[in-house]
């Protein structure tokens, strides 16, 4: 087996003062016009109530259901901790998990577990909660109508608590991407006792208990979240620099739609920051002395997904002309500020394993209008094109979890324009976006992104194999997807993986199976230049474990 270090560390227990409630009135014109700005910073201070201002809480509290989320995803990753931490570079490091061991095939692993780890309704976060969350990751809970979470390892057969302190678990095929897939944001350790619930009540957040650094003090369904520092927390990860209870007394998460309302609550210190404000409105923030928060995922890079059964894009030169089509520098310099970059490829260039393959998709308006020629797309007098008598006609369905999508999508549709589609953009909230785009197979092509935390985990996205998700509509249909899937999915070494994942990357983008846009980045925060120590991991999810006010 290979061994990875353990982690000592100096516990600490502090006496705290008790939380104080916060309320919270917002009013639409209470922007400020002043500047702010922080004094030299003189370190950790106790104390303070932080509140975090979000266009959404969605629409579920079911941990398996909701813990990837862009909205309840924030919340999830102040009440629960993980059995390892993955920074933005891929680095893992020991949290719950203080060491592991693998052996050569990477077809079984052993944990060995932090001692003392509670949660907080007092159960032991021990070998035996482990093996019940990883069950419960992997298979769900069918008979009560919960899912597995998305991209844990269809290899998983089984984990087994050895000790109270050591599990072994198993997987019927290599699984290179298993211990950094412990840090994915839907990995969240849950108590047993809330697992144990049915699915109405694990959605009900008075019910709920993990083992983070904040509890749950009250929650109201779209409105808020108020979250209070755990006093007895001492396990926090090492990589944070911060393994203690939370400086903040309290963090209260309030559902804002109105960005203009975010944003005047924020220049009139009545929040300490904000989410999902649109890149335009980042500027007069920064120019006022607020900190700007813009991580960006390990996963794939923002673009469009094609269904290459839906016409008419099951014609490789109409899937090539709308990758060549796309100006995706006129997007960055229209849509976004600083701190955006191109795409290079299918996955972001922050993952180890990225390599550059831009030329694949590069923009160039007469490649793409002759490939649409030779695909006998004809232009007409108005400049659109049409074929047997049908236009070349796509809808662009804008992504609601990304708050740029509508724009990029507009300014998409006059791009594709001028080459002679049709072009609709059609726009959707969370829900209705799931259930009439998202979980429709037939829908030709939609913008989309998915954080991963390790790159094997690909492999369940392209195919329908092993309930994939069949990103492209193949099925198993492409023998050369096939092979590009299992090759990734089944190496014994990351050298062999990594060569693997750069000729799917090829693969994909010449076949134009996904179109990319930009580097993601999901999740902008904005904050007032007084709250420091905020820590972003692999998912781009902000940490506020060792978070505080300046005084």
């Amino acid at each position: 087996m290979t061994q990875h270090p353990s982690r000592h560390r100096h516990r600490r227990r502090a006496a705290l003062a008790a939380a104080v409630a916060l309320s919270l009135t917002l009013l639409a014109g209470c922007a400020g016009t002043g500047s702010t700005s922080a004094g030299a910073d003189a370190g950790p201070t106790e104390g303070g109530d932080a509140v975090f201002l979000i266009n959404s809480l969605g629409t579920s509290w079911v941990p398996n259901e909701s813990s990837i989320s862009s909205y309840q995803g924030n919340i999830w990753g102040q009440v629960t901790d993980k059995l390892v931490y993955v920074d933005d570079s891929g680095a893992v490091s020991p949290w719950i998990a203080a060491s592991w061991d693998q052996n050569a095939d990477a077809t079984a692993f052993t944990l060995h577990l932090e001692e003392g780890v509670t949660f907080s309704d007092g159960t032991a976060l021990d070998a035996a909660a482990v093996v019940t969350n990883l069950d419960y990751w992997a298979f769900g809970a069918p008979d009560k109508g919960i899912t597995p979470i998305g991209l844990f390892p269809k290899t998983y057969q089984k984990a087994t608590a050895v000790d109270a302190q050591t599990v072994e678990v198993t997987f019927s095929a290599p699984t290179l991407g298993f211990i950094p897939t412990l840090g994915y944001h839907g990995s969240i350790l849950v108590s047993p006792k809330t697992l144990a619930l049915s699915k109405e009540e694990q959605g009900d957040l008075d019910n709920f208990s993990g083992s983070g650094p904040f509890t749950i003090r009250s929650w109201a369904d779209g409105d808020d979240v108020v979250l209070a520092k755990r006093v007895d927390y001492t396990w926090g990860p090492e990589a944070i620099g911060h393994t203690g209870a939370p400086y903040l007394d309290t963090l209260t998460y309030k559902q804002v739609a109105e960005s203009s309302t975010r944003i005047g609550a924020l220049t009139s210190d009545q929040a300490q920051v904000i989410y999902n404000i649109q890149p335009s409105e980042l500027a007069g923030l920064t120019d006022r002395g607020y900190e700007v928060g813009l991580p960006r995922y390990l996963g794939f890079t923002n673009g469009y997904r094609v269904n290459v059964t839906a016409a008419p894009f099951d014609d490789v030169r109409v899937r090539q002309a709308l990758q060549h089509g796309i100006d995706r520098r006129q997007i960055l310099d229209t849509v976004y500020t600083d701190g955006w970059q191109a795409a290079q490829g299918l996955i972001q260039s922050n993952v180890p394993e990225a390599t550059a393959h831009s030329a694949d998709f590069a923009f160039d308006a007469d490649k793409a209008a002759a490939l649409l020629d030779e695909a006998g797309w004809v232009p007409g007098a108005d400049g659109k094109r049409t074929k047997n008598g049908q236009h070349l006609a796509v809808t662009l369905y804008a992504n609601p979890y990304l708050a740029t999508s509508a724009s990029i999508d507009e300014l998409v549709a006059q791009q594709l324009g001028t080459l002679g589609f049709t072009v609709t953009v059609q726009t959707y909230d969370v829900a209705t976006f799931g259930e009439k785009v998202k979980n429709d197979s037939t829908t030709p092509l939609y913008e989309i992104t998915r954080s991963f935390i390790d790159v094997g985990t690909v492999a369940s996205i392209l195919t329908s194999a092993n309930k994939g998700e069949d990103w492209f509509g193949l099925g198993e249909t492409d023998p050369t997807l096939n092979d590009l899937r299992d090759r990734i999915a089944r190496a014994t070494d990351l050298d062999t993986r990594a060569a693997a994942v750069d000729e799917l990357q090829t693969y994909v983008l010449q076949q134009g199976l996904f179109v990319p846009i930009t580097q993601i980045v999901q999740r902008i925060y904005v904050q007032s230049p007084k709250l420091q120590g905020v820590t972003y991991n692999g998912v781009a999810i902000a940490g506020y474990a060792a978070a505080y006010l300046q005084k």
